[in-house]
């Protein structure tokens, strides 16, 4: 049966802890243009203001032996359906069933849809959780903010005063429990010398602003790296794998095909190229000679920093050498070559054949050589999963043969470097789709000005998740569910369970705590790992 997480906050309950709050003068009060002015530099993907922020004044985390050394995690925005994925229903009724037959896999009796071909082929070198599931109430287990912070922090609750338009937005009072990556940051830092943060996203990160990503209690120090590598897409609620993108709007007239034809709904020739650029690191016209002057750029950051130390004596300025440090060694990236993880023009044809030279492959070509140069986490974000609309043309055309290939040169990838064993690849959605398939409004009209067609909606009460490597046995197909894969029948796992399994994995024990920058513990996660998975 469905569990439910304990408490958060050590001898305090999960609604105690959210009463806590935050106050305005546990915070350096120092305005963004003052700092901004030390050398025109946006470092990290904030403001360097963020930067001087509280540091968690924190214990080392207890440690077990770890199988795995880092993380990948393959979050697909929207929700993937079940039934269009790993776990069809062929013997339900069309309405269920869906469009789609199914493809045999390498493992006895399993079956995933007909469009997965190349992962159904690779079945014996993963495994997936067919019953993950949402235990929060109705109204949050069922929408895409509350479930992204769901999914991303690990909880199976919402704070307190939260609602699912607001959890994505500041507010005031928030408790804001870490993100999975932000606490594996805190819990496996980079090794000395990596000149790189040790949780980035990619590859498009300016339209993934979604709630629970960030570090909250941790602080600034454990904040991601989102970095904008893709270029500027300009398709109206665009989805997909760069150049195989599209919009669930796209009209089905193919007289108004996307392009420069008179009927076109859209324009879309100027942002078909894939290609990635190196990142942009907010240099504000500085040349990079100039920057690299670091005598006196250093001087100039340690000048302010006396100024705040002495109006801070609490001493909330202690990560300043750590992240000026890591702001010089970020610079690097900047600059093409064999020492850049961005610069894939290092990397063979063949290879970049193997994973695909559309967005998506090239996320996962980045991803491997931020593990190689020694990133715990990447994030990988995949859009375009909400198939409320035209469903199966979508699938069917754009989104199952991308993941299809690109995930599948990916793991290939890995396993030829010998990197598949040492890293832990995660990939699922927010939440799962529903059983049964209808139109998102009966009659009504979508963007282009076509009638709705159908689709599955949005359902938290299920979902699929993927695992490879990283120590977890493969080969493995774990929970059922009803005929219509729309409830578990067989024991089923919380964003908690998967937060206690990657962290398993990584060496750490299920005592582990961290502290805020008030000295306050809280426990590292709440959930029990997948016992099945993890052998």
């Amino acid at each position: 049966m469905p569990r439910r997480g304990g408490s958060i906050l050590v001898g305090m309950s999960q609604h105690s802890l959210h009463r806590l709050g935050c106050r305005p003068a546990d915070h350096p009060s120092v305005g963004r243009r003052e700092l901004l002015q030390v050398g025109s530099l946006s470092l990290l993907g904030t403001g360097l203001a963020d930067l001087l922020r509280l540091e968690a004044q924190a214990s080392e985390p207890v440690r077990t032996k770890a199988r795995a050394k880092s993380v990948v995690f393959i979050f697909q925005s929207g929700g993937p359906s079940q039934h269009e994925t790993f776990d069809p229903k062929p013997e339900a009724p069309d309405m269920i069933r869906g469009e789609y037959g199914v493809t045999q896999t390498k493992l006895p009796s399993v079956h995933f849809c007909e469009y997965l071909p190349k992962l159904a082929a690779r079945a014996n070198q993963f495994s997936i959780v067919r019953t993950m599931h949402h235990v929060a109430e109705p109204q949050f287990r069922n929408e895409h903010h509350s479930c992204q912070f769901l999914l991303h922090t690990g909880s199976t609750e919402m704070p307190v005063g939260d609602t699912n338009a607001t959890i994505a937005l500041p507010r005031s009072g928030r408790v804001e429990w870490p993100s999975i990556g932000s606490l594996i940051g805190y819990t496996t830092p980079t090794d000395a010398g990596v000149g790189l943060p040790a949780i980035v996203e990619i590859p498009r990160t300016n339209l993934m602003n979604y709630p629970g990503r960030g570090a909250g209690l941790l602080g600034p120090k454990y904040e991601r790296w989102g970095v904008d590598l893709a270029p500027v897409c300009k398709s109206p609620d665009t989805a997909g794998s760069c150049p195989n993108c599209f919009s669930h709007d796209d009209p089905n007239d193919p007289e108004r095909a996307a392009g420069k034809g008179p009927k076109a709904w859209w324009d879309n020739s100027s942002c078909r190229n894939p290609a990635f650029r190196l990142p942009d690191l907010g240099t504000g016209g500085v040349a990079l000679p100039q920057i690299e002057n670091r005598a006196g750029l250093l001087a100039s950051f340690d000048s302010l920093r006396r100024g705040l130390d002495s109006a801070d004596r609490s001493g909330s300025l202690n990560a300043w050498d750590e992240y000026r440090r890591q702001a010089m060694r970020l610079l690097v990236t900047s600059r093409p070559g064999k020492q850049n993880p961005f610069d894939l023009t290092q990397e063979p044809d063949s290879i970049r054949d193997q994973y695909g030279r559309e967005e998506w492959g090239q996320g996962f070509l980045v991803a491997r050589r931020l593990i190689e140069a020694g990133v715990r986490m990447v994030q990988i974000n995949l859009r375009g999963w909400d198939t409320h609309q035209n469903a199966f043309r979508d699938l069917k055309r754009k989104l199952l043969p991308s993941i299809d290939h690109c995930l599948s040169g990916f793991l290939d990838d890995l396993a030829a470097r010998g990197l598949l064993d040492e890293t832990l690849v995660v990939m699922c959605g927010e939440m799962g789709r529903t059983p049964r398939i209808s139109p998102i409004a009966v009659g009504g009209k979508n963007a282009s000005g076509e009638i709705f067609t159908a689709g599955r909606h949005h359902w938290g009460d299920v979902f699929p998740c993927f695992f490879a490597g990283g120590g977890i046995r493969a080969g493995q197909v774990i929970g059922q569910t009803d005929a219509h894969a729309g409830l578990p029948i067989s024991e089923a796992f919380t964003p908690s369970d998967l937060a206690a399994t990657i962290f398993h994995l990584l060496g750490v024990d299920s005592r582990a705590e961290f502290y805020d920058s008030r000295g306050r513990p809280y426990r590292m996660f709440l959930g029990e790992p997948i016992r099945s998975l993890i052998g």
